[in-house]
């Protein structure tokens, strides 16, 4: 039990030591620049990887459901 509290108070001091460098202004200059790309695609590279991924799972979701519905539609044959 003392070895998980100076675990937790080791990882509460490190964490709090440790300085980030503020980069909200130029993200902001990144998103809010009229370039012509749209919002969800300013990220870059991997915007543009998720945004296709998410399209082509939404396409393949719609017809597979498309799909099932016409199985569902059809009466099954009679032996």
């Amino acid at each position: 039990f003392q070895g998980l509290r100076q675990i937790s108070q080791r990882t509460i001091s490190t964490a709090s030591r440790r300085q980030f460098e503020n980069r909200v202004p130029e993200k902001q200059k990144l998103f809010q620049e009229d370039n012509g790309i749209p919002v969800h695609l300013k990220g870059g590279v991997m915007d543009a990887l998720l945004y296709r991924v998410t399209m082509g799972l939404a396409v393949f979701g719609t017809a597979y459901v498309v799909y099932e519905l016409l199985v569902a539609s059809m009466p099954k044959k009679q032996k």
